[in-house]
């Protein structure tokens, strides 16, 4: 009497196929914590530090002309958004407001970070910028219930809203996203 079993095909369990002979990849890893949190460190440093040297040296609505008749040095408060976006509105909605979507773009900002593979450190680095920035006017949301503007750029009548390095950090960061955007250098 003969008591072998039949042979079995064995179950491969390591991973789930989806189509014919289909492979997973393993995913490229990121560029990691540390350039990630030395941009954004360098961008918060910088954008505090210049406006501890505006809350010190320049009264609020003074004016130094650095380039007379384009470029100024100005110390305003603004209590909205980009371009004084809801400036006007409650201070109470305002703050929740803008400190809740900040903290949900710096959450979709990691996110997307730490998606990104390190053969992308351009847009890696754009993420950080933006992140950094996000953080430097989100502590003076918190200090002050609005953002200290100092760098005022005109040309005659023609007058841009002031503006941060924090503004200046997320701006750089916008743009190389959408070069790579436009450019279709985006990660799968």
């Amino acid at each position: 009497m003969n008591t072998s079993r039949p042979n079995t095909p064995k179950l491969d369990n390591r991973s789930p196929k989806t189509g014919k002979n289909a492979v997973r990849e393993a995913p490229t890893p990121s560029m990691g914590i540390k350039p990630f949190a030395i941009i954004t460190g360098l961008v918060v440093l910088l954008d505090q530090a210049t406006k501890i040297l505006v809350l010190a040296r320049i009264p609020l609505y003074d004016s130094i002309p650095v380039i007379e008749g384009f470029f100024h040095l100005t110390h305003i408060r603004n209590p909205g958004g980009a371009f004084g976006f809801m400036a006007t509105g409650s201070q109470g909605v305002r703050n929740i407001l803008f400190v809740g979507v900040s903290i949900a773009a710096m959450g979709l900002i990691v996110y997307f970070y730490r998606s990104t593979p390190k053969t992308y450190p351009y847009l890696a680095s754009a993420l950080a910028m933006i992140f950094g920035g996000a953080v430097g006017n989100l502590i003076d949301r918190l200090r002050f219930g609005e953002v200290v503007d100092f760098l005022d750029v005109f040309v005659g009548a023609y007058h841009w809203p002031a503006f941060n390095v924090a503004d200046s950090a997320i701006t750089v960061g916008i743009t190389i996203f959408i070069a790579h955007l436009v450019l279709g250098k985006m990660p799968n």
